[in-house]
């Protein structure tokens, strides 16, 4: 793998690793601050994404700006990408081989990025980052440490759009976050 952000964007936006990249548009490398001490990771592209080769761009992305902007932060303030970086057809889970072909691409970002932080938009990431049996109804909101770095699942934003009564939770989860940001980045975000 390359050891500099743009030797690794250039590499995943040419890979033919798996078969998502025949019916891709673009390829959703990331998006935000490259420095940033919070990593968001969703599943995969949607539509939308798919389209304009940045992740949460849809109704969904709005939803989770508007997450950031109540505790406080902007996309420009973390970084947000997706276990893998092409759309799955019909916005389906991505496949065991999908992932497999992405992965490293994620492990990449995250070295080069080293965030204190992790969060997991949904029940796909959680399982692939923090725990395979994670179970996001029950277990969002709760920290685990792994290698140095503070992890959380939370409801992914398109799920939140589909099942709105899960929305408090989410806003807990997210409160939550900042106040693990408060102890762990003080110097980095005035919250």
């Amino acid at each position: 793998m390359p050891d500099t952000w743009e030797a690794l964007e250039h590499d995943c936006k040419n890979c033919r690793e798996c078969s998502l990249w025949e019916t891709r548009t673009n390829v959703v490398f990331g998006v935000g601050n490259q420095n940033a001490e919070v990593l968001f990771i969703g599943e995969g592209p949607g539509a939308n994404e798919d389209a304009q080769g940045v992740p949460f761009v849809g109704r969904a992305g709005h939803l989770l700006d508007d997450m950031l902007e109540i505790i406080g932060l902007k996309r420009d303030d973390v970084y947000i990408a997706n276990i893998v970086k092409c759309r799955p057809p019909e916005n389906r889970d991505p496949a065991p081989e999908e992932v497999a072909a992405c992965l490293d691409y994620l492990r990449e970002q995250t070295r080069i990025l080293a965030p204190k932080i992790i969060v997991c938009l949904g029940r796909i990431s959680a399982m692939r980052i923090i725990d395979p049996g994670f179970k996001v109804t029950k277990q969002h909101g709760q920290w685990v440490e792994k290698g140095g770095i503070h992890m959380m699942g939370t409801f992914h934003p398109a799920a939140l759009l589909r099942n709105p009564g899960n929305k408090p939770g989410a806003l807990e989860d997210f409160l939550g976050l900042r106040e693990k940001i408060r102890q762990l980045c003080p110097e980095v975000y005035e919250l």
